[in-house]
This record gives structure tokens, C-alpha cells and sequence, in this order.
């Protein structure tokens, strides 16, 4: 038999999970500071990504495997930066309502409605008024 060495990785899990945990209070405390949106969201974006790093490199090991997981890791961002773009003329760009057309369709039936009763009772009082000085004479 021939003494093998083999190369243990030895990764201190409670540091990582106390790591895991500090980045969710960051999030927390970023979402409850009143900061503008866009800063609030890049500063959450920022963090998540710290740990989803930190997961993929000690939870899923690839800290300790070669170079090929970049490889891999390439189609993977082109799609992801390459998407967004594709899709930014057809959803970013545009102005979308978010009322459905039927509440639009409601909304100019109530609002009718709400203008002929305004006239009916318009014209009743009308009449009302015209009954009084006829009687008043």
C-alpha cells in the first residue's frame, strides 16, 4: 500500500454562519434606513451577492476546486447580462398603466352614472323649485 496524501479543507462552518448572519442584519438595516430606493437596492443587491459568495465558495466547496468552474461560470453571466438588455426596449422603456382595462371600463360607467344622477337630480330640483312658485302665485 502506498501512503496517500490527500489535501483536507478544513473550513470553520460557525464563522461562516456568523458571516451569513451579519450580512442579513446589513440587509435589514439598509432596507430600514431611509436611504433613496436606488441606493437602498444597490446597497442590498452588494450584500446579497457577498453571500451568495460566500455560500457557493465554502458551502459548495468551489474554493477548493480548479479553475474549470469559471469556465462553467461564463455562459451563465453572458445570460445574465445579456438578457436584461434584450428585454429593456420591450419592458423598461415602455409606460404600462397598471389598472387592468376592465376597472378603466368600470371607472367611465361609474363616473356616467354618477354625472346623470347628478343631472336628474339637477333637473328635479329644477322642477321642485318651478312646483313653488307655482303655488306661491
Amino acid at each position: 500500500m502506498s501512503d496517500e496524501s490527500h489535501d483536507t479543507h478544513h473550513v470553520n462552518y460557525l464563522t461562516i454562519f456568523f458571516i451569513l448572519c451579519g450580512c442579513t442584519a446589513l440587509s435589514v438595516a439598509f432596507d430600514v434606513l431611509s436611504m433613496p430606493w436606488q441606493v437602498t437596492m444597490v446597497l442590498v443587491l452588494a450584500v446579497a451577492c457577498a453571500k451568495a459568495l460566500c455560500v457557493m465558495m465554502f458551502f459548495m466547496h468551489l474554493k477548493f476546486e480548479g479553475n474549470w468552474k469559471f469556465v462553467l461560470l461564463a455562459p451563465t453571466t453572458i445570460l445574465a447580462i445579456g438578457l436584461p438588455i434584450a428585454l429593456f426596449p420591450d419592458i423598461g422603456s415602455s409606460y404600462y398603466i397598471n389598472t387592468a382595462p376592465q376597472v378603466l371600463e368600470w371607472a367611465d360607467e361609474v363616473a356616467a352614472y354618477e354625472q346623470q344622477h347628478a343631472e336628474a337630480t339637477h333637473d328635479e330640483a329644477a322642477h321642485d323649485d318651478a312646483a313653488d312658485e307655482h303655488a306661491a302665485h
